[in-house]
């Protein structure tokens, strides 16, 4: 799994639903750790930490191993510990909402939530607006986007929940040292995040970046139970008179195939795509670098990786291409008369929630200060 596309960038990349990727794997970690006791306060804080700092759908993914411990406090009429535990969670998530909320003010100029506002724009803001307006893709589009980035992985994480089932079936036991129940718990959140963000319209790859560290760990469960079953050397069983050597070199045949395939595509992907990055290099060469200069992008605008690629001096402009929707803002580089980080407050002209197209963010031919430098792709 380390070596999978989908964590080569998934890992580095600079998004909210990256960080939650990092907090869901704590989270996670503390629901697993029953040594001293549960630990759903501590597992709460990690997931709560993701949907309030990073992204707050992110939270979902904690029903499943909530409603297993309050299945297991009410079986042992620990009704009180529960209790305790869940309030511990929510006062610790609280508190960094709170924080948040300070820093925000202070940045913001107002008090605002922001986990509410996402919530709201992307469930509650109606037809016009929401995330469906920026692009819509059929039910299938992460089962086609997850075999690329995880390929076998993918397709063992899929497979754990009715491995799990058949081997309970078949078996009576887990392969593991955990309960088939418990495993069932934690393969759970995979497939509740898959099946949500399959059914809503507008989909995009990094929704899926929380999901990661179930879907390495259903891949994990459904291999190791795979590997209890073919290990077997009961000569009842046709896959018990396998020589374990055969067992061992079609096992390792497949897992390697499936890291040489991870990493060629990884390569594939720095080799044919890092193009954005690479044609800002030049900038800041000789001549070039501490001029002050537009340099202006066209309707491929959205591969340009970020203001901190330009030489100091140079600004990052729009022209009119066959992009008609809503472009980025300047921010505000006022250096007196609005208070500390004018840039983080002050709204740029021409914002708007529909993607309507604001023509005042294009250059145009009768500036003074026109195009030094063209990117067109």
């Amino acid at each position: 799994m380390a070596v999978s596309p989908g964590m080569f960038h998934a890992s580095v990349a600079y998004l909210p639903s990256s960080f939650s990727m990092y907090t869901t794997m704590l989270g996670m970690a503390a629901f697993m750790d029953w040594r001293g006791g549960l630990k759903t306060s501590v597992g709460m804080m990690w997931f709560g930490i993701g949907a309030i700092v990073g992204w707050p759908f992110s939270g979902a993914l904690i029903i499943p191993l909530l409603a297993e411990d309050l299945a297991l406090s009410s079986i042992k009429g620990d009704v009180s510990e529960i209790i305790y535990r869940l309030l511990d969670g929510v006062v610790r998530s609280l508190l960094v909402l709170a924080l948040q909320i300070a820093i925000d003010a202070f940045f913001y100029h107002k008090v605002t939530v922001v986990p509410w506002n996402i919530v709201v724009y992307n469930v509650f803001s109606g037809a016009s607006r929401g995330p469906d307006i920026f692009g819509t893709e059929p039910w299938h589009f992460y089962l086609r986007n997850l075999s690329l980035n995880f390929n076998f992985w993918f397709l063992l994480a899929l497979c754990a929940g009715p491995v799990l089932g058949l081997q309970f079936l078949f078996q009576g036991r887990s392969a593991t040292k955990q309960s088939p129940i418990r495993s069932m718990v934690f393969a759970a959140p995979f497939y509740l995040w898959l099946a949500i963000f399959s059914s809503q319209a507008h989909k995009e790859e990094r929704f899926m970046y929380p999901v990661y560290p179930f879907l390495a760990l259903n891949a994990a469960i459904a291999l190791h139970t795979t590997l209890a079953y073919i290990g077997s050397s009961d000569p009842a069983k046709l896959v018990g008179r396998i020589p374990a050597k055969l067992k061992l070199y079609l096992v390792s045949v497949v897992v390697l195939l499936a890291v040489d395939v991870s990493v060629a595509r990884t390569i594939g992907m720095y080799s044919a795509y890092h193009a954005p990055l690479e044609v800002y290099r030049p900038l800041h060469a000789n001549g070039l670098a501490g001029i002050e200069a537009n340099v202006c992008l066209g309707k491929e605008w959205y591969r340009f990786p970020s203001s901190y690629f330009l030489p100091k001096g140079m600004r990052a402009k729009f022209i009119k291409s066959e992009f008609n929707g809503l472009l980025p803002g300047q921010f505000n580089e006022a250096k007196t008369g609005f208070g500390f980080f004018p840039g983080t407050w002050l709204i740029p002209p021409g914002m708007n929630d529909q993607n309507v197209e604001d023509t005042g963010k294009y250059v145009w031919d009768h500036e003074d200060f026109l195009c030094r430098l063209l990117i067109l792709a």
